[in-house]
């Protein structure tokens, strides 16, 4: 053969076929950047030395494993349509006396070019826009921008490897696909899957017990710490789910259609029902696949925007107050030792030093434990059990007289009462309840608020305060308990801490001569005496919580990039497959006397309930696992429920407009496929 005849014929080919082709190229050169873009940003120098980035870091390492498992089904299942297309001309091929291996040769340089061109266009983009990606994490880190260009030759390196396998690996299906199919099955490829469908009743059935038993563990889930355990299962239920109902409740629900004479003999709904009951049983996998790709952005998105636009909200949460003090004592003389005067008097001099004064004080003791079992009402309080973690309580008792003090109340307990508060939404519905040390107490109440500690913002598992006016009394009988007292959260602390009226500069200045003042302090102890105190500021540790939250919105948003470009990819084709499947339908149609203002509608019924089932669905996903994703954010000190509703129902309304606004760019393709009305919708 005449030299460089395989390599215009696969050029060729891309070139006949670049209505194809050329929505691939593009995702595929967007995937290619986004990749170098994270891969830059979580090794990048810059990043890392900024506050907070090496927290920021970690999250985006971990988004670049997730974008590259992403990237190998992605562009596997959209190469997939790519493939479904070319296998009659290969088919053809094959007959005019090119063999298979002639056919791989063409393969080979289609993939080499079609390789080239993305990687080569990705990384340039990547590159160019790498440094604005830069910016704008330096910008949510609350970082100092260095306008110094920097190229990653790791990355570009990292990027390239990943993306040669992910193309060889298509390469080599694609063979396989071939070799395994004979010529008069590649030229009715097309074709394939005509026959009659059978709604599969106990497959549509089996997934609508699925979907529901999802949605009841997601709003049934109470404890935080059982919403993260039982998430991924809530998932990936809804993820088989979902595939199930649209592979084979969509099949059952079109039979079930045909069977209601006043709706199936009409125009537009004979012709479109009649066509979607052959595809939705191969099509249903892509229309699920739209659905969960859909889901898969509210929730990121919705979540991470909440998480980071509050954050200030929880950075209070974790921080109570500009200066925390927690004091640690080994028993309940060391609350009276003088330790704790000491400290108010050094803390009140050095903010007087700085021109400032201490206000707002939290300045209260408490008991800590482990608690388990608490719902039941019987708590078992012992150390730190991993194997029964999902039962995991951090329980807290706090003397009335400072919770009076606190709360500016007067409540009068008897000996045997108590008055609880638990967080992150829990609800206690007992009348009593009796401690590990067999000390039963009457609820007298359940108060909804107290003021924040900074524990238990850090921690998964929620609390209980316990407010008893014998606080003595009761640490004493825990503590001649074996397990109390040793590891995890058992002890007794005093929480001190206090807002300054100065700068972010100045209160770092007042923590850290407070520190100092605290460590010469401690050093002056007795050998007797224990009391070691630590501390903390919302200035000096907001840079780690920037890169947390930063961190997680930048990445959120990102794969939500991602994401929607796979789910616009994957609408296109659709639609293009779709349209030369419903080509020769409608041309016979016409030939028989359907007009196109009949068939414009009969397209309109079959595209508009196709490509509206999933965002649809989604939105329903997203209702029911408003419960869950609710108790997850809880964990990272977020509280406010209406913001969240609010933030929600705004991307979901922003989302339902891009999508039909894609809806409505991808249809004009399949109307100008089925037939001649181009100039009809111009």
């Amino acid at each position: 053969m005449k030299k460089g005849f395989y390599q215009k014929l696969a050029w060729s080919g891309i070139q006949k076929n670049r209505k194809l082709y050329l929505p691939y190229i593009l995702a595929s050169i967007g995937m290619v950047m986004m990749t170098y873009i994270v891969s830059f940003l979580g090794t990048g120098n810059l990043v890392r030395e900024m506050p907070g980035g090496d927290t920021a870091q970690a999250f985006l390492q971990m988004g670049f494993g997730v974008m590259c498992v992403f990237t190998v089904i992605f562009l596997f299942y959209t190469h997939s349509f790519l493939i479904r297309r070319r296998k009659k001309e290969f088919g053809l091929y094959n007959i005019l006396g090119m063999e298979k291996r002639n056919l791989a040769v063409v393969l080979f340089w289609e993939t080499m070019f079609l390789e080239g061109i993305i990687i080569v266009c990705g990384l340039f983009f990547g590159i160019l826009f790498s440094k604005l990606a830069e910016l704008g994490m330096v910008n949510l880190l609350s970082g100092t921008a260095d306008f110094t260009f920097v190229v990653s030759v790791n990355s570009i390196v990292q990027t390239v490897i990943l993306f040669a396998i992910i193309f060889g690996l298509i390469f080599l299906n694609t063979l396989r696909q071939i070799h395994l199919t004979n010529p008069i099955e590649l030229l009715r490829s097309e074709n394939v899957g005509e026959k009659p469908p059978k709604a599969n009743w106990v497959l549509a059935l089996f997934g609508v017990v699925i979907l529901a038993a999802a949605y009841y563990l997601s709003v049934s889930i109470e404890d935080p710490v059982q919403a993260v355990m039982l998430f991924f299962v809530a998932v990936i239920m809804v993820i088989v789910a979902t595939y199930l109902l649209f592979v084979s409740g969509s099949v059952a629900i079109c039979r079930l259609l045909q069977k209601n004479k006043r709706y199936y003999y009409k125009t537009n709904h004979f012709v479109s029902l009649s066509s979607m009951v052959y595809r939705m049983k191969r099509n249903g996998a892509g229309l699920a696949s739209i659905c969960i790709l859909c889901t898969m952005v509210l929730v990121m998105v919705s979540s991470t925007v909440c998480l980071y636009s509050g954050m200030e909200e929880s950075l209070r949460g974790r921080y109570p107050r500009n200066i925390n003090l927690t004091a640690y004592v080994d028993n309940l003389e060391g609350f009276y030792s003088g330790n704790m005067e000491e400290i108010r008097g050094i803390s009140s001099q050095i903010a007087k030093e700085h021109g400032s004064s201490v206000e707002n004080v939290i300045d209260y003791r408490t008991g800590s434990f482990a608690a388990y079992d608490v719902q039941s009402g019987d708590i078992r309080v012992k150390s730190v059990d991993t194997e029964n973690f999902s039962s995991l309580w951090q329980g807290f008792i706090v003397p009335l007289e400072d919770y009076n003090r606190l709360m500016g109340t007067e409540e009068i307990l008897g000996d045997d009462e108590v008055i609880l508060y638990l967080t992150k939404g829990m609800n206690y519905d007992k009348d009593t309840i009796t401690l590990g040390n067999g000390q039963t107490l009457k609820v007298k109440k359940q108060v909804d608020t107290f003021v924040d500690n900074g524990v238990d913002s850090m921690q998964i598992f929620p609390s209980i305060f316990l407010f008893v006016p014998d606080f003595e009394g009761i640490i004493n009988s825990l503590f001649e308990q074996e397990d109390f007292g040793g590891i995890g959260f058992s002890g007794l602390n005093w929480i001190y801490a206090f807002d300054l009226t100065c700068g972010s500069e100045e209160q770092i200045k007042i923590q850290e001569q407070l520190q100092d003042k605290i460590a010469q302090m401690e050093q002056g102890l007795g050998e007797d005496e224990y009391f070691h105190v630590t501390c903390e500021g919302v200035e000096s540790d907001r840079a780690g919580f920037y890169g947390l939250y930063g961190g997680l919105f930048f990445l959120g948003i990102l794969l939500g990039i991602v994401f929607i470009l796979a789910a616009v990819l994957i609408i296109y084709y659709k639609q293009i497959s779709e349209g030369y499947e419903d080509q020769s339908r409608f041309s016979i149609m016409q030939k028989v006397g359907m007009t196109k203002k009949e068939i414009k509608r009969s397209i309109n019924s079959q595209v508009l309930t196709v490509f509206f089932l999933p965002l649809i669905l989604a939105g329903v996903h997203l209702v029911f696992a408003f419960p869950l994703i609710d108790k997850l954010l809880l964990l990272f000190g977020l509280t406010n429920l209406n913001y969240l509703i609010f933030v929600t129902v705004i991307c979901y309304l922003v989302f339902a407009l891009f999508y039909i606004l894609v809806y409505h760019q991808t249809s004009r393709s399949y109307y100008s496929i089925v037939s001649d009305m181009r100039e009809d919708l111009e």
